[in-house]
């Protein structure tokens, strides 16, 4: 149920109720042109319709009927053809926002936009038809596809967090979305903000920008929606939890300034610490880092550069709040690495947010020993250690021009998101990110199908994700009574044999003993050159069943590397090894594999092997195997015993990866469909704009069926005309059936007819009456004739 207040509670229990409502379009009121409104809202599921409540989508529709102003017509006003200054107002796309309710208080009934428009010449009236935010997820759907799930033989994701990523694709955020999202080719200096790593842990290692590396194993860890600081948080189940991610660029030291961050719950803890940590490829087979350790137990912030094998130099800053305060902080380290020289003495900064909103911007720090210094190389990995709840990791490179100017609004990116959906627990752990088509829309719609889930967009504007176990268990209070004696005009309940369902499979696709192989490699056939301060982007072809790879690896003449792999030259011919110079960067649009080279140097540098020929060497990751199909399946005899065994089999889908999903899926179906719960359709009630999909309510009635119980609202539709009052139909599903069958007193008679077998044959009937006359004789009826397998009396 909506929230109201006492005002509108009070209007809607008065017998006369005097109806409100407020239109906006384009952020312009046009209630008193509203001559009439109606509002959808309805799951859209292959389940049978009984069943629908447990998975599907719904996308609510808003119709208005529009009238003039001032005298003049609406169509001169708002058709496709109007002058702009007022057909603007419902061009497609326009926004839209309608409330309702009653004795002038309303709360929110829609928010979306313009579909379409349709204006009837000769009439004072413009139809407006409008989409809920469904409309927003239009987009082409796409998913990064990692090979690491299946390489390490662990869930890299789960069906919650590619739904999050496809909503983050439509500009839908449940947690900070990342900072500088877009690759912009054109920005050949390198000069603005580009987020290189970019996981949010809803659900998932795997990362918007980036891919995971090394991932835990599935019983280290749960993810949490409890306590964390947006939506869902990675909760270590003991501490020291690891995990790293490569980029999907490899920034280049000495280069700009770049920043590590993530939100943490430090009131959900197994130790005290969460450390954030750098990793750059130097020549050889060096590597530096550059990390940032919290500690909640005593405030301490300790930053560190060296190497991963020798110890460098550290310093710390003490935070008193950090250790006194628990809850939801923001943490980061900011890291300046400008330098003109072939190594960097880094500038460390912290900069922290506590839960209670205070700002604490550390100091700036340079290192000055040599243990420290960082020489000319790329970023390798990101790695994350936690003891507490984390969500929302992000690395961004060129962040600012310098580490004490940042401002505190941008650090906290103030005014450049809204949390605009709600995820539920994380279900069905995915191996594999299957392949996705059409609109994100659709591909969400896919996706609640396959997972029992439901997805949905209400009256604010929120995304909701309810998974299977929402309408599993039978609740014991309801939002809302309706009685026939007052609130209820019409009700007709249907039972239907359709919607019992006591035998029910679910298909899972069984990734064991599969693992990573190399694909085709693709070696380039040109050597390119790189002039300086410039950047090239090359375009590999890649198959369809390959998997989504990283950037490419630097390499030089000390340690030449192998696979995906390019060599930086200094001359054309072969030249010297350069390192540090130029970033990597790659990502994927469907077949196609981009690589973007951005040389930062004062000379150019060509992409060539030490004998001269061309060194970009693409290497694929494709899986070993194609998984095998299963299926489990669950039955309540109890149900067959009555009704016969109804069998319903889930559609198969690649979402579904493992036996323990299916079991709970194929549980959650016959849970719902073991027994034909009633369906209560054509409820028309009085308007109560308070009641949302979802919500349960009683039902009483005391002047047909005598019906007194609780149903799920799974439809609803609302219509108002001026000078009346709005109707409201509601469509519900019980949230139990009446009992088993008894049938006492009853002995149902068999499927076949008892007689059927017993029958007289024409040789039986030859046998004792050997002449008509015989058979005459005892002046049998047909029937007796035909039933009666012994003589007569």
């Amino acid at each position: 149920m909506q929230r109201s207040d006492e005002a509108l509670d009070r209007a809607l229990a008065t017998p006369e109720r005097v109806p409100s409502h407020s239109t906006r379009l384009g952020g312009k009121e046009v209630g008193p042109q509203v001559q009439s409104w109606k509002i959808e809202r309805a799951y859209a599921t292959d389940l049978p319709e009984a069943m629908r409540a447990f998975s599907g989508s719904s996308s609510a529709q808003l119709e208005l009927l529009l009238g003039g102003k001032d005298g003049i017509p609406a169509p001169r006003l708002y058709s496709a053809w109007a002058d702009r200054f007022t057909g603007d107002l419902v061009r497609p796309g326009q926004s839209v926002v309608h409330t309702a309710g009653a004795a002038g208080r309303t709360v929110p009934a829609f928010r979306g936009t313009v579909r379409s428009r349709t204006a009837a010449s000769g009439s004072d009236t413009v139809t407006v038809e409008a989409l809920d935010g469904a409309e927003r997820l239009r987009g082409p759907a796409s998913l990064p596809r990692p090979y690491h799930g299946f390489y390490h033989g662990r869930p890299v994701a789960t069906a919650t967090w590619c739904v999050d990523e496809l909503l983050r694709q439509g500009g839908i955020h449940s947690c900070p979305p990342p900072r500088a999202p877009l690759v912009d080719e054109a920005d050949t200096a390198d000069e603005k903000p580009f987020t290189v790593l970019y996981a949010s842990l809803h659900g998932g290692f795997n990362s918007t920008y980036g891919q995971p590396e090394d991932v835990p194993a599935p019983a280290e860890y749960d993810w949490i929606r409890e306590g964390a600081p947006f939506d869902i948080a990675l909760m270590p189940k003991a501490a020291g939890l690891k995990a790293s991610w490569m980029p999907r660029s490899r920034f280049v030291l000495p280069g700009k300034v770049f920043q590590l961050e993530c939100w943490v719950n430090t009131a959900l803890a197994r130790g005290n610490t969460i450390e954030l940590s750098a990793v750059f490829d130097q020549s050889g087979t060096r590597t530096g880092t550059i990390k940032a350790s919290f500690d909640i137990a005593t405030g301490v912030v300790t930053m560190a550069s060296g190497t991963e094998k020798v110890a460098g130099l550290q310093t710390t800053q003490t935070f008193p709040k950090l250790a006194t305060l628990r809850g939801a902080w923001h943490l980061s380290l900011m890291v300046d690495t400008t330098s003109t020289g072939t190594v960097v003495s880094p500038t460390v900064h912290p900069r922290l947010t506590a839960p209670d909103g205070s700002y604490h911007g550390g100091e700036k720090y340079t290192f000055v020993g040599e243990a420290a210094w960082q020489p000319i190389s790329e970023l390798n990995r990101v790695e994350l250690t936690t003891d507490m709840a984390v969500e929302c990791l992000q690395v961004t490179d060129r962040i600012w021009q310098d580490t004490v100017s940042y401002p505190q609004e941008e650090w906290e990116q103030r005014g450049q998101w809204t949390k605009g959906a709600v995820l539920d627990t994380p279900e069905l752990p995915l191996y594999d990110i299957p392949k996705v088509s059409g609109s994100q829309w659709d591909a969400i719609t896919e996706i609640a199908r396959a997972s029992m889930s439901t997805a949905e967009f209400n009256e604010q504007g929120v995304f909701r994700w309810r998974g299977p176990s929402r309408f599993a268990k039978v609740p014991a209070v309801p939002d809302l009574t309706v009685t026939t004696r007052r609130d209820i005009a019409s009700l007709t309940v249907t039972e239907e044999i359709d919607a019992c369902r006591n035998h029910c499979e679910q298909p899972y696709q069984d990734w064991n003993g599969i693992k990573a192989v190399a694909g085709e490699p693709v070696d380039d056939t040109v050597v390119r050159e790189i002039k300086p301060k410039s950047a090239v982007v090359v375009k590999y072809a890649m198959a369809e069943e390959e998997n989504d790879i990283g950037p490419l690896v630097v390499s030089d003449d000390v340690d030449v590397k192998e696979g995906h792999r390019v060599r930086f030259g200094s001359a054309k011919t072969g030249g010297t090894a350069v390192k540090g110079r130029v970033s990597v960067s790659c990502w994927r649009e469907g077949p196609t594999y981009f690589v973007r080279f951005s040389n930062r140097g004062t000379t150019s540098v060509w992409t060539v092997t030490k004998d001269g020929k061309p060194s970009v060497r693409i290497v694929p990751i494709k899986r070993s195997a194609d998984p095998k199909q299963r299926s489990y399946a669950r039955w309540n005899p109890t149900s067959q015993k009555y009704y016969g065994t109804q069998q319903y089999t889930a559609p198969s889908a690649d979402w579904v990866q493992t036996s323990a999903a299916a079991y709970s899926l194929a549980d959650a179906m016959l849970t719902a469909g073991r027994f034909p719960v009633p369906l209560l359709g054509e409820v028309e009630v009085l308007h109560d704009p308070r009641i949302q999909l979802g919500d349960v309510v009683r039902v009483v009635d005391t002047a047909g069926a005598e019906l007194d119980t609780l149903a799920w609202v799974v439809g609803m539709r609302t219509t108002h005309a001026a000078g009346s009052a709005p109707q409201q139909t509601l469509t519900l599903r019980g949230t139990a059936y009446n009992g088993a069958p008894a049938d006492a007193g009853l002995v149902p008679d068999g499927p076949v007819d008892p007689a059927y077998g017993k029958q007289r044959t024409y040789q039986r009937l030859t046998a004792q009456y050997a002449t008509l006359g015989a058979l005459t004789a005892k002046a049998m009826t047909y029937r007796t004739l035909l039933e009666t397998t012994g003589d007569t009396a």
